[in-house]
């Protein structure tokens, strides 16, 4: 549903009914991951794609159907058809479910209500039922942030209105998007229910330190991939808009100060580039203890070393030691600052999904993992820390100001 918010809340907004096709279950190497959505208005505009081209006509029929006869919601699975790969089923192997349903804005507003928030970049969750009785199955809840939940689930279901919205709230704290099982209890919420969460949140932060030409090339690839990317230096003739035109925002301060005054998730990547103990050690002993995702340095095996040896000296723990990226970046051979970027990208994006980072073609089995919804949208949850942050590390006697 993110992948057409703004054009959903238009229709919206103009209280055009619409049949939403929304992919709620993938298997094998589906094209398109759970919550992608397409879209037919009653006046037949058609937005946004379920499967990138293999199945799209078949689902626009359903969708049509589903707007003519105001019929109850349809679960339908595309897969691939071996008697004839040109039928409708996807080519690649795969398989993927897909609800259909009908939604008026005149007696849904929660979903226009959910849809400014998400076009509006503010964070805010969208739970459907995408599994479960007839009564309920395409019912959503539009939950916010802070307060009360909006909409209902049908007839008296409050208890599975408050047990949805309860799961949906902790996947919007953390930023991820994901199915989940609600019930079974006959205490709290006695249907079970499966529920795709579509959740809208703040863009991940990368947090690139060092104001180097790497650096430049790196916040571009990042803001790329979706980050909203700040480059911090301590040198003010260095760290300037001009130097980093693609960055969201560029700090003179010190490093490990700046870190620890600004706000980090689990999603946060931290990009360590100075390769300048002065500034790496505090940087990264506080950057090791913090809950973010994912933390690399730049420099060569032999710097790695040193600053492994520096670290311990601060009373930085293994187990914290083992979260540090370093050298950072994947072998893919790269020498400019931009083959260099896309080896630290490519490392991220790794790292987020558990993944080897090894040649596709050396690799067996499906192309696409399955993604849950705990790790949907995030890096990977990094361990507690075992020492907490207590201020800036002296180094070799010496402590940054």
């Amino acid at each position: 549903m993110l992948n057409i918010a703004e054009t959903l809340y238009a229709w919206c907004r103009e209280a055009r009914p619409f049949a939403l096709a929304t992919v709620v279950d993938v298997s094998g190497s589906a094209p398109l991951p759970p919550g992608t959505a397409l879209a037919v208005s009653a006046d037949g505009d058609v937005i946004g794609s379920v499967s990138g081209g293999c199945v799209e006509a078949a689902v626009y029929e359903l969708c049509r159907e589903t707007l003519e006869s105001a019929g109850a919601p349809v679960l339908t699975r595309f897969g691939y058809s071996d008697s004839d790969a040109f039928a409708v089923g996807l080519t690649c192997g795969g398989e993927i479910e897909i609800l259909v349903q009908r939604l008026d804005p005149a007696v849904q507003p929660q979903l226009t209500a959910a849809l400014a928030e998400m076009a509006a970049d503010r964070p805010a969750a969208v739970a459907q039922i995408v599994n479960g009785s007839e009564e309920l199955l395409g019912g959503t809840l539009y939950v916010p942030a802070e307060g009360p939940y909006g909409g209902t689930l049908g007839g008296r279901r409050e208890a599975e209105a408050v047990a949805v919205a309860a799961q949906a709230r902790a996947l919007l704290r953390a930023g991820r998007t994901g199915r989940i099982e609600v019930g079974g209890d006959a205490d709290t919420c006695p249907e079970r229910l499966s529920v795709l969460v579509h959740t809208s949140a703040r863009p991940p932060r990368m947090l690139i330190f060092g104001a180097v030409d790497f650096a430049d090339a790196l916040s571009e690839a990042g803001r790329f991939l979706g980050y909203r990317v700040t480059v911090c230096d301590a040198r003010p003739v260095f760290a300037t808009r001009a130097r980093f035109p693609h960055a969201d925002e560029v700090v003179t301060d010190w490093p490990h100060r700046y870190l620890a005054a600004t706000e980090v998730d689990s999603r946060t990547a931290v990009c360590v580039l100075t390769h300048d103990a002065k500034f790496d050690i505090p940087l990264l002993r506080l950057a090791l203890s913090l809950p973010v995702g994912y933390v690399g340095a730049m420099g060569s095996r032999r710097t790695h070393e040193q600053r492994l040896e520096l670290l311990r000296e601060a009373g930085v723990p293994e187990v914290d030691l083992a979260r540090l990226n370093s050298p950072i970046g994947l072998d893919l051979g790269a020498r400019t600052p931009q083959e260099t970027a896309i080896s630290i990208t490519a490392e991220i994006i790794a790292h987020a999904n558990d993944a080897t980072g090894l040649p596709l073609s050396r690799r067996t089995g499906p192309i696409h993992a399955p993604v849950s919804a705990s790790r949907k949208g995030a890096l990977a949850d990094p361990p507690k820390s075992s020492t907490p942050y207590a201020g800036p590390v002296a180094v070799d006697g010496w402590l940054p100001g």
